[in-house]
Order: C-alpha cells, then structure tokens, then sequence
C-alpha cells in the first residue's frame, strides 16, 4: 500500500462553477446536487482501495468537506490546462516515492474500487494504463514511472483526447493498457441514464 496512491481531482463544489453543461438544462442548484452525489460515490468507491489517498482540489483547499484529513491528504491543482495539471500531480507523487499512481474525476459514477484494482494490477506489466470513457476521454490513468509525454499535445475536452495519447504512447515507445469503456456525466442525457440503469 506504502507505495500506491490514488489521486482525485475535483472541483471546489459552488454552484455554477460545477457540471456547467449539465446545469444549462437542470440548473445550477440542481447540478450541484449532482455534482455532491458524484462526489460521494466517488468517495464510496476509492475508501474501499487499499492505496494513500490524495485529493486535489480546482481553487482552495476544501476545509470540513466529506473527504476527511486523517484520510485524505489534499493538494491545489496547478495553474494550466489538464495535461499540466495531471502531469503535477503524478510527478509529485513519484517524487515523493510511490511507484504506481492512479489520478481519476469525480463524474463517474460507474467507476467502482475493483476496475481501480484492476488499473494497478495492469500497473505491474504497462507503463500506462487508461480508463476510456465514451465521449473519448478517459476517466482514469494510472502510471507505474513518470511518463509526462503521453500528456502532451493534446486536444483536452474533445472527442480526440483518448486517440491523441494513445499516439503518444506509440510514438514514445510507451506500453498502454486500456481498461473497460465507461461514461461520464456531463449533461442530462447522461445523467438520467445513469439513474435509469440503477438496480
């Protein structure tokens, strides 16, 4: 455990700051209250992985918040665009000794503790590996060393994220693997899915 760490990346939960494509149709109230269940199932899920546990919040450190100190250690993403942000934090970490990092969101409620098992038991064998989600994104990426190229040149938010580093690991010599396709929330639509397939 010493040496695996998950990394959560959220965002400070003000209304109108979070799920704004969702809140175009629902509201910003209504989005918020998606976003805080997001939060807690994401939460759910990440407790029941045996690794360190790091938030990393948009703006200010939560004080007081669901995800507990004596848990959670909690950092401010940098300035920059996602990649910059993501290569951060996975650098951070490997400087401070852990040897497989799995950094997710908070928007995907599919996402349970045995498929972040499974993204560090590929840890042992691949470089990196992904999460890829439908929109062609990912919702996960785990790293077993620092390999910030796969985070670079990249289109962030549109359907050629996933593809784009996919590339980059080809071109870099860097061994990829791929866990099952999810979906994220982002609007309604997903939403109300997401509601619909609940036992």
């Amino acid at each position: 455990m010493k040496n695996k760490k998950i990394v959560v990346f959220v965002k400070n939960a003000v209304p109108g700051k979070v799920k704004t494509r969702l809140a175009k149709t629902i509201g910003d109230k209504e989005a918020l209250d998606v976003y805080l269940r997001l939060l807690e199932i994401t939460k759910r899920e990440v407790l029941k992985v045996e690794a360190n546990k790091e938030v990393r919040y948009a703006w200010d450190i939560g004080k007081d918040d669901i995800w507990e100190e004596e848990i959670f250690s909690k950092k401010i993403q940098i300035d920059g665009d996602l990649g910059e942000k993501m290569k951060h934090a996975f650098e951070d970490s490997f400087i401070n000794g852990c040897n497989k990092v799995v950094l997710i969101g908070s928007d995907c409620p599919t996402l349970t503790s045995k498929i972040m098992e499974e993204a560090f038991a590929k840890l042992d064998d691949n470089d990196v590996v992904f999460g890829p989600s439908e929109d062609g994104g990912y919702y996960l990426i785990g790293m077993s060393s620092y390999k910030p190229e796969v985070l670079e040149g990249i289109d962030w938010s549109t359907e050629r994220v996933m593809e784009q580093t996919e590339l980059r690991a080809q071109e870099n010599a860097i061994k990829l693997a791929k866990l099952k396709v999810l979906n994220d929330i982002d609007n309604e639509h997903d939403w109300n899915e997401y509601l619909a397939n609940l036992d």
